[in-house]
């Protein structure tokens, strides 16, 4: 069966479905019989409701930290070492050497984590206003960063900083009052790391292999003796069909457009490696960097670690209290899981709750930002968390960890920063809804569309006074404009008398920075509000309580 076509016919057509790398052919799986409410199809699934603590929080803070943070040299490092030519390549040859003979395995092995101090900076997030935090427990590069019983060697406890990194955050999280999240990126693996198998073309290297092939044989005398490399890459199958880079894993990242497909060893492995994942840390949501779930449709791992998942809760809670997120979901899938837009947002209220993720920085810590100072400001993340919070969405921002384990005072500035805004302005934030409409102005006229997982943010004017966004709590409407009004007045045109939005009489409007009541017209075209003449502190939004 073709794999775009069971994506469209859903999982009764792959229930137990496994595509063999092997023999090219389909064979069956037989699909372990679960206990409790939920089963692994999606049709089960999708009678899922997302809990109200997610709903309400609104604001969550992510450690995307792991050991290619160590080179300090950008996302997908342990991808672009190996790319001959490559800015990390030229990076990595210059500061450990070739690949061929310092590789991925060997920066696990530099990485010692030895500024770490989780409980400090969960309580910054905390204090910045976070109501929700979250920590990478893998990424593409396969490396645990829990006591993994499934890969029990190359986890954070055994290699590098031989630590419970998951252990010391769920900590952190729990004593600071915070639901704790986890990110699993592991699944790609198999392709991801896949320029691991090349070997240069040019110079005095040229056609000596990269440590991608490596096995436990090969290791005697190193630091690594005893060690089996293969259970970190897993390069130990034959490639995909189109070249090694960037463009044809983007490509293949649902399993189709000639990917080399994960043998059942390894989808099994990712499954139990994740399921004891959940049991010995009970996070409270995971979000997958996947198309759907991690594996779908090749295998049907994710779906029974979301059914695990989701009966774990409901036995426990009574209800079920536990989030999913995923990526590029068709509307059946958007039921069963939350919806994870990409450094980007949608450009309407959605029916359902969502998310997006973005960073300050790089996803994982890259120095020249702090060098060249290109972080995000509080100002850009403020507007992006009004403006997905209008659209019935919550923001999780990452704030990229150096590779000792800290943040450096940039980054610490701009979370104040962060944080001062929402001391004064979060109560038109956390546990608002939607309302008729998401806002109006010129803004939202040129936001761009979404591409694949996401990646439209800042594509779209920058915010001015005329733009307004819009979220409601029991009775009362909050209106936030998304700059000072340097005239003075604020023109709120969805609030006329005449408007087809317009729900009640007005009778108070309040700035919510200061509580300081305002003065206004309304009349049958909008709205006006006249703004004091002293600003606020970050006063680059500010959100009107309308009674």
């Amino acid at each position: 069966m073709n794999r775009r076509n069971a994506l469209k016919l859903g999982v009764s057509a792959l229930a137990g479905l496994y595509l063999s790398p092997l023999l090219g052919q389909s064979r069956i799986l037989e699909t372990p019989v679960f206990k409790g409410t939920f089963e692994p199809t999606w049709d089960s699934l999708e009678k899922y409701q997302v809990p109200d603590w997610f709903r309400d929080a609104k604001f969550g803070m992510w450690a995307h930290w792991g050991p290619q943070c160590e080179p300090e040299a950008g996302d997908w490092y342990g991808r672009g070492m190996y790319e001959e030519g490559s800015r990390q390549y030229k990076f990595h040859v210059e500061k450990y050497g070739h690949p061929s003979k310092f590789g991925f395995k060997d920066v696990i092995n530099v990485w010692k984590a030895d500024n770490w101090n989780p409980e400090e900076l969960v309580n910054l997030y905390k204090d910045s206003g976070a109501k929700y935090f979250m920590a990478m427990a893998n990424h593409h590069d396969n490396l645990d960063l829990y006591d993994s019983k499934y890969q029990p060697h190359w986890n954070s406890t055994k290699v590098g900083p031989k630590k419970d990194i998951i252990a010391g955050w769920e900590k952190a999280a729990r004593k600071a009052g915070l639901p704790f999240a986890v990110s699993v990126h592991a699944a790609h693996a198999w392709n991801w790391f896949d320029t691991s198998q090349g070997s240069d073309k040019n110079g005095a290297l040229a056609g000596v292999p990269y440590d991608g092939k490596l096995t436990k044989a090969d290791g005697v005398g190193t630091w690594w003796e005893g060690l089996d490399p293969q259970e970190l890459y897993a390069q130990n199958h034959t490639l995909s069909v189109k070249p090694s880079n960037k463009s044809s894993v983007h490509s293949q990242w649902d399993w189709a457009d000639g990917a080399s497909i994960p043998s059942s060893a390894y989808s099994e492995k990712f499954h139990d490696r994740t399921i004891d994942l959940i049991d010995k840390y009970n996070p409270d949501m995971i979000y997958f960097d996947d198309t759907a779930l991690p594996l779908w449709p090749v295998s049907d791992a994710g779906l029974r670690i979301a059914a695990h998942m989701y009966n774990k809760s409901l036995q426990k809670n009574k209800t079920v209290q536990a989030v999913i997120t995923g990526k590029i979901l068709n509307e059946q899938q958007k039921k069963a899981i939350v919806w994870d837009i990409e450094k980007g947002q949608s450009n309407a209220i959605e029916p359902l709750p969502w998310q997006t993720d973005t960073c300050i920085g790089n996803w994982h810590y890259h120095r020249d930002y702090y060098t060249n100072k290109r972080y995000k400001s509080a100002k850009t993340v403020i507007h992006t968390l009004i403006d997905v919070v209008s659209k019935n969405g919550n923001l999780m921002l990452n704030i990229p960890v150096r590779g000792d384990g800290s943040i450096d005072e940039l980054e610490r500035e701009i979370v104040k920063e962060i944080g001062v805004w929402m001391k004064l302005n979060s109560k038109s934030i956390y546990g608002t809804r939607p309302w008729k409409i998401f806002g109006e102005g010129p803004q939202q006229g040129s936001a761009g569309a979404l591409t694949a997982q996401g990646f439209n943010e800042g594509k779209g004017k920058p915010y001015t006074s005329e733009d307004i966004r819009f979220a409601q709590k029991d009775k009362t409407l909050y209106a936030t404009v998304m700059a000072w009004p340097e005239n003075g007045t604020a023109i709120i045109k969805s609030l006329g008398k005449e408007s087809p939005h317009h729900f009640d009489k007005i009778k108070q409007v309040k700035l919510v920075s200061t509580g300081e009541k305002l003065k206004f017209k309304q009349d049958s075209q909008a709205l006006e509000v006249y703004f004091p003449n002293q600003k606020p502190e970050a006063s680059f939004a500010n959100a009107l309580e309308i009674i």
